[in-house]
């Protein structure tokens, strides 16, 4: 049994906040929250609660992944994005607001009530393919990963969600799509090259490699997705994806000598580039 003074709410919080002297009041809040149930209003409103025993232990078991540097996301297991509130695992990357501007730009070019067949391309939490799958219902969304456990934790999700025109395929990229069979191909692939020092530093020492780093310049994955897109993309398809915020006029480059048309690149919330696209110049045609 904890000592007196963390058994209350108010003596938890600083028992916590001790512990975890770095950690902003926003993410500690949303520990207390979504790991012992005890919401902000509970929190301020009564802070002389005493907490149950499984409350203490729990707690102690949250405050030591945290300690270590464990993502906040993975040590509750979960993490919103969109509107949606995700599962997460170590086998899948942390949904990130950055993504959010990519499901943006996607809804931009989908009509309301389009039926459109979209590919979201290493899907991982399958974030990407269920924002677009709740905002543009008449879709076919086709989630694709190489991970076997991170599409177990997207089929969790969208069963959570009710988003069931989601199929969710193993492959490595376009490996599992056949020809001429998509309207549009969204990805957050790697982007990062591979010898970045931020790779061993923060929340992405605990995310999987695979999904991060990507060569020399970080744009490896990047060539192969705007190489191989167009045998699956139909006449007037487009690609987009997310990319650094340093890639903009290299992205830019590829899509332009692989033949896209309308490339451009869109940034994100602090205006820096990060989600380019184009569309198959190639037998365009009426939507």
């Amino acid at each position: 049994m904890p000592d007196s003074e963390t058994v209350t709410i108010a003596g938890a919080w600083q028992k916590a906040k001790a512990r975890l002297p770095d950690e902003d009041p926003a993410s500690l809040s949303e520990l207390f929250d979504r790991g012992l149930g005890i919401t902000p209003a509970v929190l301020h409103a009564f802070p002389e609660r005493r907490l149950s025993a499984m409350q203490c232990e729990r707690l102690e078991q949250l405050l030591q992944r945290r300690a270590t540097g464990e993502p906040l996301a993975y040590v509750l297991g979960r993490r919103g994005f969109w509107s949606l509130d995700l599962e997460v695992d170590p086998n899948t990357l942390i949904p990130r607001v950055d993504t959010e501007r990519l499901v943006e730009v996607a809804l931009q070019l989908i009509p309301p009530d389009a039926d459109w067949q979209v590919a979201d391309l290493g899907s991982g939490s399958g974030a990407i393919a269920l924002a677009l799958a709740k905002e543009r219902p008449a879709c076919r969304l086709l989630g694709i990963d190489k991970s076997a456990a991170a599409l177990r934790v997207a089929r969790r999700n969208a069963e959570t969600h009710g988003l069931r025109r989601v199929c969710w395929l193993t492959g490595d990229w376009l490996s599992a799509l056949q020809a001429d069979s998509v309207d549009m191909l969204v990805s957050n692939p790697p982007y990062i090259a591979a010898a970045d020092p931020h790779l061993q530093q923060g929340d992405l020492r605990f995310e999987p490699a695979s999904a991060l780093a990507s060569g020399i310049d970080g744009l490896d994955d990047i060539r192969q997705l705007v190489q191989a897109a167009p045998r699956c993309l139909r006449g007037g398809g487009w690609l987009l994806f997310e990319h650094g915020w340093d890639q903009g006029a290299a992205v830019r480059a590829l899509l332009a000598a692989r033949g896209f048309e309308s490339v451009r690149t869109e940034p994100d919330y602090e205006q820096r580039d990060r989600v380019s696209l184009g569309r198959w110049s190639q037998a365009l045609r009426n939507r």
